[in-house]
């Protein structure tokens, strides 16, 4: 039986204020993409997120923690956009059911190239080992 494709390639919207709207866009974003494909994940999946950030100068760049940005996608992935821990409540329809199914991440920032108009990728797939 073959293995069913779970990778999805999106480009992201660039990084505005708030957050919460923010997650929004991410979220958007990769329901546009999933739309177009088969690609569905299920609880078990055991998952990894390429990430890569792009900014218009090495200013904008040292600003922003990866940390955080990383952050935004995966609460985008699980349906998440705003609230506290405790109260943070799954606004939209989930992607991922759990990040705790990311196994592995990869993120990194750079310039942007012109063509990148402030946007980055976000690349979901099936775990390599």
């Amino acid at each position: 039986m073959p293995k069913r494709p779970l990778k999805l390639e999106i480009r992201i919207p660039e990084y505005s204020n708030p957050r919460n709207k923010l997650r929004e866009a991410i979220h958007r974003a990769v329901v546009e993409v999933q739309n177009t494909t088969s690609v569905k994940y299920r609880d078990d999946d055991k998952l990894e997120v390429t990430l890569r950030l792009y900014f218009t100068d090495e200013r904008s760049a040292e600003i922003h923690d990866v940390d955080n940005r990383l952050k935004d996608c995966l609460d985008a992935l699980q349906g998440r956009v705003g609230g506290t821990k405790t109260k943070a409540m799954r606004v939209l329809e989930p992607i991922v059911p759990n990040d705790s199914q990311v196994w592995r991440v990869v993120v990194e920032k750079g310039i942007m190239p012109k063509q990148a108009r402030g946007r980055g990728h976000l690349t979901i797939r099936r775990l390599r080992h």
